[in-house]
């Protein structure tokens, strides 16, 4: 199974920005490197403005920094994940929103074996995802944690209670619970409270002058924060 612990969200728009402010001169896929260097086991590519011929190119060069590394899904872009997959790209699956593709169908064009991530923030979208047979969605992205600027459609913020309220809802369903929104250091320990299997930052490495060291701290937190064993 892939592990979301520290889900890089790495996304053209906020790395772009970054780079034009000269907070860090790095492509996406040097942001990535970094952030995979310094474990991160999960990176998803958003490029909203991507063309299909633009998100395959720029998933090529992504998957040759992940390849045997870190999971790789793709935002949306199915068509393009199930090119690259059946050319024998390391592309892991993809994820998509409520307003894209239906799980059902991305399930069917991806196959049995790839991850398929699903935002997920309404009480009514767990109840479709019960509807669905099990299996059908590997992950769930929950949020917003806190208010974001990356994500122009972001839903309201729900803050830790309502992340803890809405995960344990989700509970029993099979799929992995991802927290998103406004996270980064600091966070880890009270996001696992919460009950999520992992969090997915964007401008907490994207936007970070030094997307290693930011990488290695969200890590660092992570693991430390792990429960440890009775007695």
């Amino acid at each position: 199974m892939n592990d979301p612990s520290v889900y890089l969200v790495a996304d053209t728009r906020i790395t772009a920005q970054a780079r034009e402010r000269g907070v860090h001169a790095l492509t996406l896929p040097e942001v990535v490197a970094e952030a995979v260097e310094a474990g991160v086991r999960m990176v998803q590519i958003r490029a909203k403005d991507a063309t299909a011929e633009e998100m395959e190119a720029l998933a090529r060069e992504v998957a040759a920094v992940t390849d045997g590394r870190a999971a790789l899904v793709l935002n949306d872009a199915v068509d393009v994940a199930v090119r690259l997959r059946a050319a024998g790209v390391p592309v892991d699956g993809v994820h998509v929103g409520q307003s894209d593709r239906s799980p059902a169908e991305a399930r069917a064009l991806l196959g049995p074996a790839a991850h398929l991530g699903l935002s997920a923030n309404q009480p009514e979208h767990l109840e479709a995802l019960r509807r669905l047979p099990r299996g059908t969605v590997s992950a769930i992205g929950v949020g917003t944690v806190r208010a974001t600027q990356t994500k122009a459609d972001a839903p309201a913020p729900k803050g830790f209670d309502g992340l803890r309220d809405f995960l344990a809802a989700a509970e029993g369903l099979g799929v992995q619970r991802i927290a998103i929104g406004g996270l980064g250091p600091g966070d880890p320990s009270r996001v696992r409270e919460a009950g999520a299997d992992g969090m997915a930052v964007v401008s907490a490495i994207c936007a970070a002058p030094s997307p290693r060291e930011a990488a290695a701290l969200l890590r660092a937190e992570w693991d430390a924060s792990a429960p440890h064993p009775a007695g």
